[in-house]
């Protein structure tokens, strides 16, 4: 391997579908206590109302004629009794707060709720579901979508009928409003202002449109069985590889993952999800970004058995050196979360990206998908034209740098909106160091 310096990485984060789940369960429960609560304060109101209807009776026989009442002895004891008693017994019941366990339950729920940001954020992502996918507000809110061609999101708009189906059942409404077969316009948002070369075309890609997959490229695309170069871990079973792309080679690992394995790197991950940062090229700090959005954490080998296991696969099947990768990172996208076209390597002019951790750029990146994404969340490379879909369990893998240690200025990447669903992923960046003999060094600048 060739080691040409080092360089800056910017890096970026995005959305909390995997913590948002919590919430909804954090809010089913509150509404629980909130019966609860309406119960309890109707059980109070009852019990006050019987005390005032059995007091009026009383005080209407007592006032149309106080002192013959009060001449009977009886009616003069009962008068003392419930002055001093029971019209204490009565302050005490109106004094009652039965709002008490609901304020507590709040409070304890209160720390998780979204902020202010949050929710900025979430309409943020919206907007950027509109542009990118080109949806009319109006007929998003309705649930109505275009049926875009692209294979993945073929169900999308039987999907939000079914919801909005379920939505005007849950409001006596026997049968949906008619489909308005007008085009869908998009004149409600405005571009950002750091307007991306490429965004024409990344945004095409994520709606399935301009993927330049021509026959004859197709037919350089194989599958093979890979037992990376006779590696004993992978002789009785050897991984299930298929070409996404032949220049550059991306290739498809099939069954990276079993169900159980993402399932506990997500367990491990979620309490430890948090919004992603990138590193200022010009000051180093880090910081959170537009073009990033999503939440996620750093997993390593010692946090847990299946960590280990997952890095020794990757080691395996790639027949590169992990030792001097970085940590094992779990993202969640949810609705609207994306990462804007961005390289995972650092270039000339950011030397000091990876100075600190001393193993050279980042040569290969590998990424697993840990769940199917009901619609959008492609990984799309604009440069030419490749999209890459979801599909849980497998994995995708790529070199970022040439033999030679230059850039592939043509791995320029970017993760689309999710539009329906929530995308999990976890990626291992792989650096130079540590693969002089597993990846000689070429002999031209592009080899």
């Amino acid at each position: 391997m060739c080691f040409l310096g080092f360089f800056v990485i910017i890096f970026v984060l995005s959305p909390f579908i995997g913590q948002m789940t919590d919430l909804i369960f954090a809010e089913r429960e509150l509404v629980q206590s909130l019966k609860e609560y309406i119960e309890a304060e109707e059980l109070k109101l009852e019990a006050v109302k019987s005390w005032a209807d059995k007091l009026d009776l009383l005080t209407r026989a007592s006032t149309s004629d106080p002192e013959g009442f009060l001449a009977h002895p009886v009616n003069a004891y009962k008068l003392m009794k419930r002055l001093n008693t029971e019209w204490s017994e009565l302050e005490s019941l109106v004094l009652q707060d039965p709002s008490d366990g609901f304020i507590s339950n709040m409070s304890v729920h209160r720390q998780y709720f979204p902020d202010e940001e949050d929710e900025k954020g979430a309409a943020k992502a919206l907007l950027r579901l509109q542009d990118t996918y080109k949806l009319d507000s109006e007929s998003f809110s309705k649930g109505k979508l275009p049926d875009p061609s692209h294979q993945r999101a073929g169900t999308n708009l039987r999907y939000f009928e079914r919801l909005l189906s379920k939505e005007l059942r849950d409001l006596g409404r026997s049968q949906q409003e008619p489909a308005d077969e007008r085009p869908i316009q998009l004149d409600t948002y405005e571009r950002p202002k750091d307007y991306l070369p490429e965004r024409e075309v990344y945004e095409a890609l994520c709606r399935g449109e301009g993927v330049k997959m021509t026959p004859k490229r197709l037919s350089r695309l194989f599958c093979r069985y890979q037992d990376g170069n006779r590696n004993p871990r992978l002789l009785l079973k050897p991984m299930k590889e298929e070409d996404e792309w032949d220049s550059p080679h991306i290739v498809r690992f099939l069954e990276a993952l079993s169900d159980e394995e993402i399932e506990k790197i997500k367990e491990l991950a979620k309490p430890n999800l948090a919004r992603a940062t990138v590193r200022d090229p010009n000051t180093g700090v880090l910081t959170v970004a537009h073009y990033r959005v999503s939440k996620s954490a750093w997993l390593e080998g010692e946090d847990d058995p299946v960590i280990a296991r997952v890095n020794q696969r990757i080691e395996d099947v790639t027949g590169l050196s992990v030792n001097t990768a970085e940590l094992l990172q779990v993202a969640n996208y949810g609705v609207g979360g994306q990462y804007e076209p961005h390289y995972d390597f650092s270039r000339k002019d950011e030397p000091d990206a990876f100075k600190s951790l001393g193993t050279g750029n980042r040569v290969a990146t590998f990424l697993n998908y840990m769940s199917d994404v009901e619609a959008g969340g492609a990984t799309v490379f604009p440069d030419f034209g490749a999209a890459i879909w979801p599909r849980k369990g497998t994995a995708v893998f790529w070199y970022n740098l040439f033999k030679s240690g230059e850039g592939d200025y043509r791995t320029r990447h970017a993760a689309c909106p999710v539009l329906v669903g929530s995308k999990w992923v976890s990626n291992k960046w792989i650096h130079e160091r540590g693969q002089e003999f597993r990846r000689p060094c070429g002999l031209t600048e592009v080899d």
